[in-house]
């Protein structure tokens, strides 16, 4: 009987035993994927921090603003009965079309002008004409930036990743450029606008921000060519 080479046995062992290559991932991509989330976690850091400070803006503006009214409940002579009730009446006015829009992603400045224009009526209430005034007018200030937003909505659609700001933003352009149906170079131009022209920002979608002009127009406009008014 034939026995088999030891040699022979001892390769064909080891070609059977020898381990598999393993695949692994490239330093780069590895090192790509770790600075992509430790920036990711600048961004929300730095979000928290800003929507801190946005609160704390928002709670120093209302104590000034009851500052303003305690105030006026002093100077009984700065406003008459029949002022302070035209001004909640125009203010009135000035929500309905807000109220209209009420469940269907109406602008974020309804629910502050709701609110001065109740706190305007609590101070008429108690007399206090030139503080129910004065609310009043805020009320209508905040209202007609929420009609602004509805409208610049009303003529281009929402678009999906579409983050709309607290308030509107007074802005002006830092260069000349070109406004866009939407947010993208792909869109097609609506408008060109001058160095220092004034806008007003509504949302964003990426670097892309929803804005109207002074005469009305709409559209959206590339982050780098604006900054705040």
């Amino acid at each position: 009987m034939a026995i088999p080479s030891l040699a022979g046995c001892a390769s064909s062992q080891k070609a059977e035993t020898k381990p598999a290559p393993v695949r692994r991932a490239s330093t780069s991509t590895a090192a790509s994927r770790a600075e992509a989330d430790r920036r990711i976690a600048r961004l929300e850091l730095a979000l928290m921090e800003k929507e801190a400070q946005v609160d704390d803006l928002q709670a120093r503006l209302d104590a000034t603003r009851q500052e303003v009214v305690r105030a006026m409940a002093k100077l009984q002579t700065l406003a008459t009965r029949a002022e302070a009730a035209s001004g909640i009446a125009e203010a009135e006015l000035a929500l309905q079309p807000l109220k209209a829009v009420a469940g269907q992603g109406s602008a974020p400045e309804a629910a502050q002008a709701r609110r001065l224009l109740q706190e305007s009526s609590a101070e008429f209430e108690k007399e206090n004409y030139g503080g129910a005034l004065y609310l009043a007018n805020q009320a209508k200030t905040m209202a007609a930036a929420g009609r602004g937003r509805l409208a610049v909505g009303e003529r281009v659609a929402e678009r999906p990743g579409e983050t709309p700001f607290a308030l509107p933003i007074p802005l002006k352009t830092v260069s000349g450029g070109n406004v866009r149906e939407g947010p993208g170079l792909g869109a097609r131009v609506t408008f060109a606008v001058q160095p220092g022209a004034g806008l007003t920002g509504y949302s964003f979608v990426d670097e892309w921000v929803r804005i109207s002009d002074d005469q009305g127009r709409g559209g959206w406009i590339f982050r780098g060519l604006i900054a705040r008014e």
